[in-house]
């Protein structure tokens, strides 16, 4: 599949964004993390911007964006419906919670259970995302049962470093934010590596002679494809990347969004003050980097059964 930017953004930003909004409506109703209003205001401006962020590019991702709206019709068959409308009532509990935390100091409550309900909405909104990918049938690469869990863990991986590196500015030493950190990294590289031995080791699922319904008379061939010209479905559908490069662009996936994030947490458990600050941004700065390339990666692995029609001999 084509690599998208508008697309990668949309599931990279937006994942750290809920996550991010996820730990704060659960960790301030439950005293977890900072009270006092300067966090809240730098870190529910940051879950706010990534999440929204996030959402706008996927919508001026549609070929016609003033109709974004009408998407949020077909909830009843469509994750991407169920997406946006989780997204959508996401906002009201979440800037309740935000207004009562920021300008009167409540976390408890009815504020705090708003708090909650933005938490599980916007696990629900990421959990839809992966949804949107997970129920695509004719794409092995993400019709499988990886998919939704690297979803979810590396969208939390993102918000913890970013519920770390916020932290760090009021508590010197954040051990158990650290700790929760470190684990969430270590369990993302861990499906993330599932994931790849899956697509890798995984038997094709269609053929020429299983998407034409011929295999029982033989091997088929194609006679000649149905277009001369290069088309929508060759340009969106039909995105190739040399084995070589996807091994490289692993490499770099590894490193940057799990090796080096580890590492830099690692040593920030053990140091406080400016240079730990310094540590947890560089953690999370790497692994939004590897990200942006674990996405790209993510779409260009992915192999259409409707390229079966144009050449492929298995997808």
């Amino acid at each position: 599949m084509h690599p998208a930017l508008s697309i990668i953004f949309f599931t990279t930003a937006s994942g750290a964004g809920f996550a991010l909004l996820l730990l704060l409506g659960i960790g301030a109703p439950l005293g977890l993390v900072p009270l006092n209003p300067g966090f809240a205001v730098l870190s529910l401006v940051l879950a706010a911007l990534l999440a929204a962020g996030g959402l706008a590019s996927s919508a001026l991702h549609l070929g016609r964006p003033e109709r974004a709206l009408r998407a949020l019709s077909q909830w009843r068959s469509s994750w991407l419906s169920r997406e946006g409308l989780f997204a959508v009532v996401t906002v009201l509990p979440a800037a309740v919670f935000a207004v009562g935390w920021v300008f009167f100091g409540a976390t408890g409550g009815f504020v705090g259970l708003c708090g909650i309900l933005a938490a599980v909405c916007s696990a629900a909104t990421v959990y839809s995302t992966g949804m949107i990918y997970a129920s695509l049938k004719p794409i092995r690469q993400w019709h499988n049962r990886w998919v939704v869990p690297n979803y979810l863990m590396l969208g939390a991986m993102s918000g913890l470093l970013l519920l770390h590196l916020v932290t760090r500015f009021w508590v010197a030493r954040p051990l158990g934010t650290g700790l929760l950190t470190l684990a969430a990294i270590l369990a993302a590289w861990w499906l993330k590596e599932a994931y790849w031995r899956s697509i890798d080791g995984g038997a094709a699922a269609s053929t020429v002679e299983s998407a034409t319904g011929l295999g029982r008379r033989g091997a088929v061939r194609l006679l000649e494809p149905p277009h001369t010209e290069e088309n929508y479905l060759l340009k969106e559908m039909g995105f190739r990347i040399a084995r070589k490069h996807a091994t490289r662009l692993r490499l770099i996936a590894r490193l940057a969004a799990f090796a080096v994030p580890a590492l830099a947490t690692v040593l920030a458990l053990a140091t406080g003050g400016g240079a730990g600050i310094v540590l947890v941004l560089v953690a999370a700065l790497s692994a939004g980097l590897g990200l942006v390339v674990e996405r790209w990666l993510f779409f260009a692995e992915a192999k259409h059964t409707v390229m079966l029609y144009y050449g492929a001999e298995a997808v």
